[in-house]
């Protein structure tokens, strides 16, 4: 059975493949004919980042599963794959420490004036220190985290350990759940309010698009500090810009893009209160390996042996 690669993996996940007695190739022209012709015949895709549209998809004849090297899938036509009964998968238990350690980083780069200390020690000045704008604890501060799934709950244990007051916003889930973590169940317009920080965990659909924009940056406090590392679309751009513009909040930190990779003359880039990353916060070498091996482990578990998958990480299977 012939196994496709769709973008750059850990090596671990192709020996998994192999040793399952899988033919494993990986795809190195995207084009669309090319894709219609080499993903003819596969019965599984490990995918990255590609897409993966109904024009590409149907061609695919003999496609049984679509795993992707995360838990995002907005690349993929989920539409086509349920009415066909093809399967979806995520690799679910791999990223949340890595993406939960960047939220932190956000946090707390954003917060120390970090650059600006290090330029100043680097440039001679260190007996400047007194000059440098005011600098933040974590302890104690209120946290709003939005999105209770894993990577949300690995969030409040970090944000816990710095013994901050650790709130939740997910109307999917009950009371009792948030507090077993130890998190308060805050409704959203309240919990941006009283936010010093916020953290946004939610997949894009129709219901998260512009999830924040204006009316919810003018909530927010002078001091607070937003970061996505979810899904370019759910901040709306162009209203984060210009509450950073005028300091109508204090920094903010993005992984994630409406366009991926941004326009070169974005907006942002003017911004010195603003950190971005390229959308790698789940890219750590160990996060890497995971996902790789979880995405080839669902494709070998739902052909060969489906005692064996971690059925949560199928999106679609009340579909299949």
């Amino acid at each position: 059975m012939k196994i496709a690669i769709l973008g750059t993996v850990h090596p671990k996940g192709l020996e998994f493949l192999k040793d399952n007695e899988f033919e494993v190739f990986e795809v190195e022209n995207f084009e669309i004919q090319s894709l219609k012709e080499s993903l003819k015949s596969v019965v599984g895709i490990l995918l990255r980042t590609s897409k993966l549209d109904q024009d590409i998809l149907q061609h695919c004849d003999n496609l049984k599963i679509i795993s992707r090297h995360g838990v995002g899938y907005d690349n993929v036509d989920l539409d086509f794959l349920n009415k066909n009964k093809i399967a979806l998968g995520i690799t679910s238990t791999s990223n949340a420490a890595s993406v939960s350690e960047h939220v932190m980083s956000f946090f707390i780069y954003l917060t120390k004036n970090l650059s600006l200390s290090d330029r100043l020690v680097k440039e001679g000045n260190f007996d400047k220190r007194s000059q440098l704008p005011d600098f933040f604890e974590l302890y104690k501060k209120k946290v709003l985290i939005i999105g209770f799934g894993r990577i949300g709950k690995e969030v409040a244990k970090r944000c816990l350990g710095f013994d901050m007051e650790v709130y939740v916003y997910d109307p999917f889930l009950d009371s009792d759940s948030i507090e077993k973590s130890k998190c308060i169940p805050i409704e959203k317009n309240e919990g941006l309010a009283l936010a010093d920080f916020i953290t946004i965990h939610l997949p894009l659909n129709e219901n998260t698009t512009n999830f924040i924009s204006k009316s919810e940056l003018n909530l927010m406090k002078k001091n607070t500090v937003l970061v996505n590392t979810s899904r370019g679309g759910i901040v709306n751009e162009d209203d984060l810009y210009q509450a950073l513009k005028v300091k109508k909040i204090q920094g903010a930190g993005m992984d994630v893009y409406t366009s991926e990779p941004p326009e070169p003359n974005h907006p942002f880039f003017k911004l010195d209160n603003i950190l971005l990353t390229p959308h790698n916060a789940a890219l750590t070498l160990e996060c890497r390996e995971r996902m790789s091996l979880e995405a080839s482990q669902n494709i070998v578990y739902f052909l060969k042996n489906m005692n064996e998958l971690n059925k949560e990480n199928l999106v679609n299977k009340k579909y299949l």
